[in-house]
């Protein structure tokens, strides 16, 4: 049988047409001079073939430049001498699945209540939606109240004395106001948004304290807040918030005093995602993932001791880190110990403390960021997504830490923080799907990360200097490179397409595809 039957005899030949067009257009373009143009596309090196040029945009520690676009670099011919960095695309490590912030109740009400319709509008444009959006694919929502809520709750609050383990009571009224809305307007923005979501306490009644602040999950309601957690799952996606990830207890190594939360031992998350929750969310037709320990780098046996329990193991898709202790290294040493596991980063804040004093762009891109992806996280999750300028509202926990952005609760207006930028140069430019890939480093004041993006092979580079002077970059890509400057405590991400014809015809041939596709057969 003819594959192509159906398909107008007239749609190979003007496939043909076009790529032969576009590859006699580029041997063309080597005997002629390039029509002067502000970014030309392509740079022309003496009689050699044309070679694609490198788009960068760089921040600078002193706010200088923020996410600016710099000149086009052309790219030079490769040498026998090796550059300072070089990429292979051919070596090739995790899938990212994205970048964001979490949604808090602080964060929801402030762009509920504290902005009108269009600087609302604006906002979640400019975080989920496509560049010159910050593209966030991922988002973080709290089960219940953090310390970034109005006041402590869970989704099943009993009086003093009473339990309802059927969770019959169980309800969201507290998110319809503002949380609800603001995750679906961010939705309706980026409909493949992946939202993790994490409780800070089972209601109270669960619990040895009887309280939200404090305590322990008592051993005979295990069923029961597997149920809990499930009933939320079930519930918002009947909102229309489908739940891509779930924890089972925020920072389980910690007790807070301040603010709900409690300690949840190995053992315990074990047998909870072993014996109910596991099983419960491996009925459903949708797929949620369950994901261990979300607490921090400086505890990796937590982690280990769940994926070493045979019945939970089978459950966990992988493991959620926390940046407040420890180094983002540990995330290879569980990797390697469970290869078959994923990795993120669903934790980490900025902040007005000591530390921070002059400026937080270098730690969040460099530390956070970069470390964390060239240690096989997949996704990397901020804390708040917007506080005021009080950092809150809060009650309790963190009084000094920072959201992405900084909402003034007067004028509704924005103020773009260090971690906004330092974000920006991985969110905007590697989308889902992007793959890391092999990149060598000079030292250590000196480092980057690479992506080749699958669908038309262009490649990705951000790059930062910690140095207090300029660094004179040489990098090699395969038989072309490039050389940039870059300014001292600065961060650049570079984007470059190594192979543009080869680009045009994979999107031709994806055209033909999709058109043959829906061409009638017959």
């Amino acid at each position: 049988m003819d594959e192509h039957r159906g398909i107008p005899g007239w749609l190979p030949v003007v496939g043909f047409a076009l790529i032969t067009g576009v590859a006699l257009a580029g041997l063309h373009a080597t005997r002629q001079e390039p029509a002067p143009q502000a970014a030309t596309p392509v740079t022309r090196i003496a009689d050699e073939p044309i070679l694609p040029t490198v788009q960068v945009w760089l921040s600078t520690a002193d706010r200088r430049e923020l996410l600016a676009r710099q000149p086009d670099i052309g790219m030079i011919p490769g040498t026998a001498q090796p550059g300072d960095v070089v990429v292979d695309p051919h070596a090739t490590y995790q899938t990212m699945t994205g970048f964001g912030a979490a949604v808090t109740d602080a964060s929801a009400w402030l762009i509920q209540n504290r902005m009108d319709g269009e600087q609302r509008a604006a906002l979640l444009r400019e975080m989920f939606g496509p560049p010159p959006g910050l593209n966030m694919a991922m988002t973080r929502l709290t089960i219940g109240a953090s310390d970034f809520s109005p006041r402590p709750y869970t989704l099943d609050d009993m009086p003093a004395g009473q339990v309802d383990p059927e969770l019959a009571h169980f309800n969201v009224g507290t998110n319809l106001h503002d949380l609800i809305p603001t995750v679906r307007e961010a939705l309706a923005i980026n409909p493949q948004l992946r939202i993790v979501a994490s409780p800070w306490s089972p209601p109270a009644w669960m619990k040895t304290s009887g309280k939200l602040i404090g305590g322990e999950l008592l051993p005979e309601y295990e069923s029961a807040y597997a149920d809990y957690l499930v009933k939320y799952v079930d519930t918002f996606r009947g909102y229309g918030i489908p739940i891509f990830a779930l924890t089972v207890q925020n920072e389980p190594g910690y007790e807070p005093a301040t603010y709900p939360g409690m300690l949840m031992p190995a053992a315990m998350r074990a047998s909870l995602i072993g014996q109910y929750l596991g099983p419960a969310l491996a009925a459903r037709r949708r797929r949620v993932r369950i994901l261990a320990w979300d607490h921090n780098w400086d505890a990796p046996d937590q982690p280990l001791d769940v994926l070493a329990d045979p019945l939970a193991a089978p459950y966990v898709s992988g493991v959620a880190w926390h940046c407040y202790a420890g180094t983002p290294s540990v995330q290879t040493d569980v990797h390697r110990a469970h290869p078959d596991k994923d990795t993120y980063i669903t934790e980490c804040s900025g902040g007005d403390w000591a530390s921070a004093k002059h400026g937080e762009l270098l730690w969040f891109a460099r530390d956070l960021l970069l470390a964390g992806i060239r240690n096989w996280a997949r996704g990397v999750i901020y804390w708040n997504l917007a506080l005021d300028e009080n950092h809150g509202p809060h009650a309790g926990g963190c009084d000094l830490c920072k959201g992405v952005v900084t909402i003034d609760s007067q004028t509704g207006a924005v103020i773009r923080n260090d971690e906004y930028y330092a974000f920006a140069h991985f969110s905007r430019f590697v989308p889902p799907g992007a793959v890391r890939v092999g990149s060598s480093e000079p030292d250590k004041d000196i480092v980057n990360v690479a992506f080749v993006i699958p669908d038309d092979g262009t490649l990705v580079m951000v790059m930062v200097n910690s140095r207090t002077e300029a660094f004179a970059a040489k990098v090699d890509a395969g038989d072309v490179g490039f050389r940039y400057t870059l300014p001292a405590q600065s961060v650049a991400t570079f984007v470059w397409q190594p192979d543009p014809v080869g680009s045009w015809a994979r999107r031709l041939k994806r055209w033909l595809g999709d058109l043959r596709a829906v061409v009638p057969h017959g």
